[in-house]
């Protein structure tokens, strides 16, 4: 069967892992080479980029996009899992909590931040994951991490749940901020709801409900949903190449661009737009090094 690539937006539902998505496109499209683009917990909902052929190259550059989440907080009960999943740690009443003192919180947890990872994550430690270990009753010392908290802001306040929205980077853990401010507050608190609204380019207004998925699979216009890879690329310079690039570009060797762009990465495409690769700038040379190349039909 011919390879297919591109990207859906999937909004998954609760209850289902990023995984058995992934296997149900897999089933669906008869494709072999299927990867989710950032994991969500089982819990949560939202959006869910899956890469398909070729696609999946790109999925790192998805990953360390920002994202935008919605986020429901119960206070006065905190879990092992920090979410509703889990076993209750603490329970304390947080009827004196003030909608005051939990926005009082919030400078802390903007900007660059540390946290912990939870146990319940799909972090490794000495190559077992430690949502394994947790399961078996182990808990293991886990480093701080540098988080990127670009935006947290109160949207409702019906105590003691309350709902935030937060823009951030790779890397950082929603239930971890419950968790946080439940701890700073002295009362606990966990994620009761979570719904990633935004995944890069990705967001839930476009999303495909899978009963809509299923039904675009059953009547064979599912590839009308496929997002070219290139799209979560745009905001990078485009460098349109003749033959003899694009042949040094095929065989991985660096070549000098004229674009006037000498940071990061920049996207390779060929006379008759093709897109062929990402390439990435070489500051000790001057040179643009292919660092994935693409092939065959897109």
């Amino acid at each position: 069967m011919l390879s297919i690539n591109g990207i859906l937006n999937i909004n998954k539902p609760a209850g289902k892992t990023s995984l058995e998505i992934v296997d149900l496109v897999r089933r669906w499209s008869r494709q072999r080479h299927i990867g989710h683009a950032g994991t969500l917990d089982p819990g949560a909902t939202g959006v869910l980029p899956i890469c398909l052929g070729q696609a999946a190259r790109v999925s790192p550059f998805i990953v360390a996009a920002h994202k935008t989440y919605r986020a429901e907080i119960e206070l006065g009960v905190a879990t092992d899992t920090y979410d509703a999943e889990g076993k209750v740690t603490q329970r304390v009443d947080p009827s004196h909590i003030t909608k005051e003192q939990v926005e009082g919180v919030f400078p802390s947890l903007r900007g660059t931040i540390l946290q912990k990872p939870p146990m319940y994550s799909a972090l490794k430690h000495q190559g077992e994951r430690l949502y394994k270990l947790a399961r078996a009753g182990i808990t293991v010392e886990r480093e701080d991490r540098k988080a990127e908290v670009f935006r947290l802001e109160l949207l409702q306040w019906q105590p003691p749940f309350f709902t935030i929205e937060v823009e951030c980077g790779k890397g950082t853990y929603i239930r971890s901020l419950a968790h946080d401010l439940g701890q700073s507050l002295g009362c606990g608190a966990h994620i009761s709801r979570l719904v990633r609204l935004r995944c890069g380019p990705f967001d839930i207004d476009d999303s495909l409900t899978l009963p809509h998925l299923e039904d675009s699979f059953h009547h064979n216009y599912w590839q009308d949903f496929l997002y070219p890879m290139d799209v979560v690329l745009e905001h990078w310079i485009a460098a349109i190449v003749g033959k003899e690039k694009e042949h040094a570009i095929s065989n991985g060797r660096p070549l000098e661009l004229d674009n006037g762009n000498d940071k990061g990465y920049c996207r390779a495409y060929s006379l008759d737009g093709r897109f062929l690769a990402v390439l990435r700038f070489l500051p000790e040379n001057g040179l643009w090094q292919p660092e994935k190349v693409f092939s065959g039909e897109q």
